[in-house]
């Protein structure tokens, strides 16, 4: 019954607080219900003024009111998202947390609640957290499995027979499987690994740094010796047993803040065969036996002696290589940048770089060039845009073509076959595609095929048509030998890619091994533009199923959610491959792909492979030209310093506003927390056989995630899924690695099930990929924890090496 005495100071109290939820609920709810979003906020909005006035009137139905409220959020949110605890949490949490305050007695006498009164109250709060205490147990993203155990007759594609306990290149061999064969580490033991060894390099971030500083390296191992390269591309030779330092060498980059990356993912090694020549011919030179190919960002490439850490004088320019100089159309510093390790033959090296995305039209070629591994002269090109990409320069072409796509990270290579396989990206800009040539399109974003000798172009598959996104094909590939159902064996190539989907082809042919039916997909470019009427999308794919919906918004609360609904509904979005817009639309996949660098790690006796897929939005906004947005800056295009916020694009008729998809409240505040419910990052397991996923699992937790927020507030290691940048390793102990989470661990899986065998704490971001070797019979896990400024996470010099505590 209602009373008609003043409210007491906590009823006060609950009806502001009601109130003014009640208040910011119905604006924002009536604001999202306008865009076409859920009613659901402004009921509850208009619920929760109600039940202020009666709180504030000293009514018990207020009560009565709000035991109904809770009771439709229950209804409401098991409609839209079933039991899935982190769907459910910000559509209750606060709706749980005001019921219970309700409950309080000193609060609940004030407003003249009698046991009758409130029972009805608590039963709903209680229906409402035993619902919570129910998504605990169910998981909708969840897949469980077991991936097959038994070998097969299939041999790993390594031509050149890499020793079980050493680690040769950035995939530990060119058909980049980021396998190994030991197993003295296995799914049994794993929980006993202990750290043997613990360096820093000291090679930390700069003044003149870029604020895309990221340490991404993977050593390579032979000789009891590791070698890798640090932040600045010094280069680090390293007792694989002890991690004594036996020599380092500098090459001292020139870098400034206008470089898109400050990124070394690696090195390459050449070791000259018994009778070996150059490329003209002439017997190989006696000296740099064992030589370190060393990527260098401001254009370079260096090579040095794996004994001693001097240049091997006699390569290119006393050992280096300027890659820009004298055939690149603008040599602008950052503009060209060698980031990943190059493939190696016999006598070639073939050297890919990235190039700026949306900086400027005019700019540096993405030309493949083939050097003499000896002396450094230029063998041969492949310049994508060219109409002959095979053209040599001369005095009639001096120069590569401008702004040719480029391939930024590693490629595979098969010396059986004698072909490169060369994932490349689109020419900027990424997002508008309205100048660009027949020719700069055809092979681009997809893989290229070439001989390794000549570079002619065996075959080329296309994954994206005049590619919107930045859906590079931006992972190396992986060369797999799969034994069929006959017995027979097939060569396949598996190419991971930002989409999600994993091509899988004849890696002889480039013929389709699992379909990929060309699917339609949204058009409506903007003006000057055009779009492909559909898109090959991959039978074995990581893919969401369902195009994002009101059930996938996410936020802290229900305020955070609301506000990221009219966020999602305030952007243009239609599902994959919604063209960028003036309005803005969502990207998802998003412009950091649900597969990155690392790429997948493939078990060649198992025949499964182990990844690690982001699933992540982005929002790509076109600005037009105007004050502050000029077609041309003054000077020469200058880097942007970074791959998100606005890219100038100069020369087009647009820049791009480039973003993660993130709560709109808490991103003031620094706060980067996905609009999307997670997990947004993944483990998984595929059975190359079958070409299924048969096991996926969210990985890792929100502990670092306030690194870089003006509110550093610590947060519980809750097991959320968060995205990773860094690739898998397995082995053949049945055990899967990985440390490119945002939180900082290195975690060790059961390859079979994926399961969460052990995990060690490290000092900082270890956005790598990690790897494996053995030094007189014990295996050691490595891995290089320096962090990545702009994903963010802490920033670090260590490398560190894990061995099982009970081996000497």
């Amino acid at each position: 019954m209602s009373t008609s005495s003043r409210p007491g100071l906590w009823a006060l109290i609950t009806a502001a607080v009601f109130a003014l939820c009640g208040a910011i609920l119905t604006v924002g709810g009536a604001w999202a219900a306008s865009l076409g979003g859920p009613l659901y906020y402004l009921i509850l909005g208009l619920a929760l003024l109600a039940t202020a006035v009666l709180v504030w009137r000293r009514n018990p139905a207020a009560l009565w009111l709000f035991a109904a409220v809770v009771f439709a959020t229950v209804v409401w949110e098991l409609s839209v998202v079933g039991l899935d605890l982190w769907s459910l949490v910000p559509r209750s949490d606060i709706v749980i947390i005001l019921g219970i305050w309700l409950l309080i007695p000193f609060v609940s006498r004030q407003i003249g609640g009698t046991r009758a009164t409130t029972l009805p109250l608590a039963g709903s709060v209680g229906l409402a957290i035993l619902v919570l205490i129910a998504g605990l147990f169910t998981d909708p993203h969840d897949i469980s499995g077991n991936l097959p155990t038994q070998l097969t007759n299939a041999a790993p594609a390594d031509p050149d027979n890499v020793p079980d306990s050493e680690w040769h290149a950035y995939g530990r061999t060119q058909a980049g499987d980021r396998w190994s064969p030991l197993k003295q580490i296995n799914s049994t033991n794993v929980q006993n690994l202990k750290v043997a060894w613990h360096i820093h390099t000291k090679d930390l971030m700069g003044p003149n740094d870029p604020g895309e500083a990221t340490n991404e390296v993977t050593p390579i191992e032979f000789d009891n010796t590791l070698y890798l390269c640090s932040l600045h591309q010094k280069l680090w030779a390293v007792d694989a047993a002890t991690g004594h330092v036996k020599w380092t060498f500098d090459p001292h980059l020139q870098v400034n803040p206008g470089f898109q990356h400050l990124t070394c993912r690696g090195v390459s090694f050449h070791q000259t065969p018994a009778d070996a020549t150059d490329s003209d011919g002439n017997p190989a030179p006696t000296d740099c036996a064992k030589r370190i190919i060393l990527p260098v960002n401001d254009g370079r490439l260096v090579e040095v002696d794996a004994e001693t850490g001097q240049k091997c004088s006699g390569f290119g320019n006393d050992g280096e290589l300027d890659l820009r100089e004298p055939n690149q159309p603008y040599v602008t510093p950052g503009m060209y940048e060698p980031t990943s390790p190059p493939v190696i033959t016999d006598k070639l090296i073939i050297a890919n770089s990235a190039i700026t995305d949306n900086g400027s039209i005019k700019q540096a070629s993405g030309a493949t060039q083939a050097f003499d591994v000896y002396t450094g002269k230029r063998v041969w090109v492949f310049d994508a845009s060219n109409p002959d990409p095979n053209q040599m320069p001369d005095a009639d072409h001096p120069v590569f073509h401008p702004n040719s796509p480029n391939s930024w990270i590693v490629s595979s290579y098969d010396k059986a076959l004698n072909l490169v396989y060369i994932p490349m990206g689109v020419g900027t800009p990424d997002q508008w595609g309205g100048y660009r040539t027949k020719e700069s399109e055809r092979y681009a974003p997809g893989v290229i095929a070439l001989n390794a000798d000549t570079g002619k172009l065996a075959w080329y598959y296309q994954t994206v048509h005049h590619d919107l996104w930045d859906m590079d094909a931006p992972s190396q590939p992986s060369l797999v030998d799969v034994t069929q159902k006959d017995g027979s064996i097939l060569p396949t190539i598996y190419i991971p890619t930002k989409t999600g989907d994993i091509f899988v082809l004849d890696r002889r042919t480039g013929k389709e091994v699992v379909a990929a039916p060309e699917t339609p997909v949204p058009g409506g470019a903007a003006p000057g533009d055009h779009t492909s009427p559909t898109q090959p999308m991959s039978q074995l794919t990581l893919r969401p199923k369902n195009p994002l919906s009101d059930a996938d918004i996410w936020g802290g609360t229900i305020f955070d959610q609301m506000f990221c609904s009219i966020y999602f509904h305030s952007l243009r979005y239609e599902g994959p491959f919604t063209p960028p817009s003036l309005k803005g639309t969502l990207v998802f996949p998003g412009d950091l792909g649900m597969f990155e660098w690392g790429g997948l790690s493939v078990d060649p006796q198992r025949q499964v492979a182990f990844a690690n897929p982001i699933s992540l939005p982005f929002v790509s906004r076109l600005v037009p030209r105007g004050p502050g947005n000029p077609l041309w800056p003054e000077g020469d295009a200058k880097g942007t310093g970074g791959e998100t916020g606005l890219q100038h694009n100069y020369g087009i008729p647009y820049a791009v506003d480039l973003h993660p998809f993130m709560d709109p409240v808490l991103l003031p505040l620094g706060i980067k927390m996905p609009c999307r419910t997670p997990p947004w990052g993944y483990v998984a397991g595929i059975d190359l056989r079958t070409n299924k996923v048969v096991w996926q699992h969210r990985n890792g937790t929100l502990r670092d995630s306030m690194h870089g927020s003006s509110l550093p507030i610590p947060l519980p290691p809750i097991k959320i899924g968060v995205p990773s940048l860094g690739g898998p390793l397995s082995t053949a102990g049945n055990v899967g690695f990985l440390t490119g989470t945002m939180d900082y661990y290195i975690r060790a899986y059961d390859l079979t099930t994926g399961k969460t065998l052990w995990q060690d704490r490290l000092p900082a971001g270890a956005q790598a990929t990690p790897m494996t070797y053995a030094v007189n019979g014990k295996q050691f896990v490595v891995t290089y924890a320096g962090g990545h400024n702009s994903f963010p996470t802490v920033m670090g010099d260590d490398l560190i090496a894990y061995s099982l505590a009970d081996q000497k």
